[in-house]
């Protein structure tokens, strides 16, 4: 037990070590507790991104032709970023196979990139700019065949 001279009386000290204990520990447990929180949404956010890429390639390559492959590509990536509980978050579904006039035909490839975000949680509107968000990309390349019927 340590003593120090306050005046001419003497002050104890004791349990101060246990208060500065618990104030050190909650000054470093929010920001850890805050980055692990992050950290599994981004985590969420790129599984969610890489299904709906993946979704969306497949969902294209058995519509009938390119006009409804964009829109069952887009219809299969909101569903699969919605299993992952991402329903509100923004998304782009950019459809590409080279050089071909027509993604149906026989030996086309397809590649399917799926843009979006998610907004890193507990984080204000710092300066108005809006909430800070983490981009993410996934892109899912599929031969056009590989999922169609032949007919003779």
């Amino acid at each position: 037990m340590s003593r120090r001279p306050v005046g001419r009386r003497y002050r104890d000290e004791t349990g101060s070590a246990l208060v500065e204990l618990v104030w050190l520990g909650v000054l470093l447990l929010v920001p850890m507790l805050w980055i692990v929180v992050s950290v599994f949404e981004v985590q969420r956010g790129a599984f969610g991104v890489e299904s709906a890429a993946r979704s969306a390639a497949r969902a294209y390559a058995l519509a009938p032709d390119d006009a409804s492959g964009h829109d069952r590509a887009r219809a299969a990536a909101r569903q699969a970023l919605a299993d992952q509980g991402l329903d509100d978050v923004p998304v782009t579904v950019d459809v590409r196979c080279g050089e071909l006039a027509d993604c149906h035909s026989g030996t086309a490839v397809i590649t399917v990139r799926v843009d979006s975000k998610v907004e890193l949680p507990l984080m204000p509107d710092v300066l108005g700019g809006g909430a800070p968000s983490f981009a993410l990309a996934s892109s899912h390349t599929v031969p056009i065949g590989q999922y169609q019927e032949i007919t003779r």
